[in-house]
């Protein structure tokens, strides 16, 4: 079992944010790049059920691998923590990877095309930001997502295998409840 080193970190508005939450379950989570619409229609449906993932005792922390200033306009207005990351120093300490799979699957060509992600893309493009990767970010990178206690034990964790394959709500909720009543281990996920 992994332990994180306990750290602070600066979000993309400027706040200090504790890794991990010393009060808490921390939910730290890898995306691709500030635009991407994947990621972004994900992260809207986290922000729709904030108040139930504080109530359930977890702590939310984004990771993308784009700069404060592309993030900006995607996820400046979240209820959370939002962290750039354009050295990708978090991505290759929490073993986070970029390849091919991230594309090549199907969930990761018909989400985008979904009338769904369309006020999504389009509210990052009314504020300034663009769709596609600029700089150094690639459309790549994989998601992954970790479940973190206040000791910095990683209790669960998942390595997506394509863009669209990350924790949805309710079971980020479950894992949640997992770890409170076991206290200990959830499930460990690692796609190859």
């Amino acid at each position: 079992m992994r332990t994180v080193e306990a750290r602070e970190l600066s979000t993309i508005t400027g706040e200090r944010v504790r890794l991990p939450a010393p009060d808490g379950l921390t939910h730290l989570q890898f995306r691709r790049y500030a635009g991407c619409p994947i990621c972004n229609m994900h992260l809207r449906t986290i922000a729709a059920r904030h108040e139930e993932i504080r109530a359930a005792g977890v702590h939310e922390i984004v990771v993308f691998h784009s700069s404060a200033e592309d993030m900006l306009p995607h996820q400046g207005l979240l209820p959370f923590a939002a962290i750039a990351d354009p050295g990708r120093r978090l991505y290759a300490e929490f073993g986070v990877e970029a390849s091919a799979r991230a594309v090549l699957h199907p969930r990761a060509w018909t989400t985008p095309m979904r009338p769904g992600s369309w006020p999504v893309v389009a509210r990052g493009l009314r504020r300034g930001g663009r769709p596609y990767p600029t700089g150094g970010e690639t459309v790549l990178g994989l998601p992954a997502d970790f479940l973190i206690d206040p000791d910095g034990q990683i209790l669960s964790h998942r390595y997506g295998r394509h863009a669209g394959d990350q924790w949805e709500v309710d079971e980020l909720l479950l894992l949640a409840a997992r770890a409170r009543t076991q206290g200990g281990p959830a499930t460990r996920t690692r796609h190859a």
